[in-house]
């Protein structure tokens, strides 16, 4: 769906202060190829300022690089604007389709219009947007009167009112409350399975990642720093895994060669230990008889955190 093959796209910034300014140039992204297949859910992360958002404004046609090749669906984004934009839907977590004034119901109507969707198209796809959705309650209120998570899935209907190839999500649930979370997750997943529509996913919030995206990318300064799939960038990155364990009785001596002890009290101790968990396991039942065991991944923030404070990807193996 998605062919980039050494894109880069600069800038000219004014440089300065008002006595001596000076035009510099900033490159915003850096030889960078990837390709997306159709029906994929890909998480693309990185900073504020790495990147992102500019290639999605070339994937997009708003911008135009500076070299390199992009096809989307076959199409070169901004030499063939108007019938790529007519294949692809956007939800931006800070920004509305929608008319503020008017209904909902009467903003999707408009839309439907904009985008010619026949009008037995556009009854299917509401009556399932509202069933996924739960759309059913705030159809006829007003889009200004709506609640962010309200207006976040109607937003979501209306980018894929029109059955596009492609979703561009960005922030798709930056302030939602759970329940409103879980419901967009569910609905984005079930849009890419059904129907093939390939997602990117541009988000802070890496639940979204872990929940829809098997496949991440990650930019910093403007270059391709990793391109594959989430569990191998926590086995590269995460940094050890826990193991909790609940004792029969509190063990004498809770230490176990081969693990790091990093706490223990009573009956309870938690233990680092790096690579599969079979071999932990084995010590600590041969060290004393166990209740209960519980073995915890890394969390993913965390091993995010770790990227990009510890430039782990400038440093290491891709």
């Amino acid at each position: 769906m998605i062919e980039v093959q050494h894109l880069s796209k600069s800038f000219r910034v004014r440089q300065g202060g008002l006595l001596s300014p000076s035009i510099g140039i900033m490159t915003a992204v850096r030889d960078i190829s990837f390709s997306v297949g159709r029906g994929e859910i890909v998480g693309y992360l990185g900073p504020n300022g790495a990147g992102k958002s500019t290639t999605i404004k070339v994937l997009t046609g708003l911008l135009v690089p500076d070299s390199g090749e992009v096809t989307v669906g076959g199409l070169t984004p901004w030499k063939h604007r108007r019938e790529h934009v007519a294949r692809l839907g956007a939800v931006f977590g800070q920004r509305t389709t929608l008319w503020w004034d008017l209904p909902v119901r009467e903003s999707l109507e408009l839309l439907r219009h904009v985008y010619r969707v026949p009008q037995g198209r556009f009854r299917e796809n509401l009556a399932l947007f509202t069933d996924l959705l739960d759309l059913g309650p705030f159809l006829n209120t007003p889009a200004r009167s709506l609640s962010l998570g309200q207006r976040m899935r109607a937003d979501l209907a209306a980018a894929l009112l029109h059955d596009p190839e492609l979703l561009f999500l960005d922030e798709p649930t930056v302030g939602l409350d759970v329940v409103a979370r879980e419901r967009v997750r569910e609905f984005v997943a079930h849009i890419a399975r059904e129907r093939g529509v390939t997602v990117l996913l541009t988000t802070h919030d890496l639940t979204d990642v872990q929940r829809l995206a098997g496949r991440v990318m990650i930019i910093d300064h403007g270059q391709l720093l990793f391109d594959g799939q989430l569990n191998d960038l926590q086995a590269r990155y995460g940094g050890a895994r826990e193991v909790q364990v609940d004792f029969e009785i509190p063990p004498a001596d809770p230490r176990i060669p081969g693990l790091d002890l990093l706490s223990a009290g009573g009956v309870r101790a938690v233990y680092a230990f790096h690579g599969p968990a079979a071999a932990p396991v084995a010590l600590i039942t041969a060290h004393a008889p166990i209740r209960d065991l519980t073995v915890r991944e890394p969390d993913i923030d965390t091993t995010i955190r770790r990227i990009y404070e510890q430039d782990l990807l400038h440093a290491g193996v891709r």
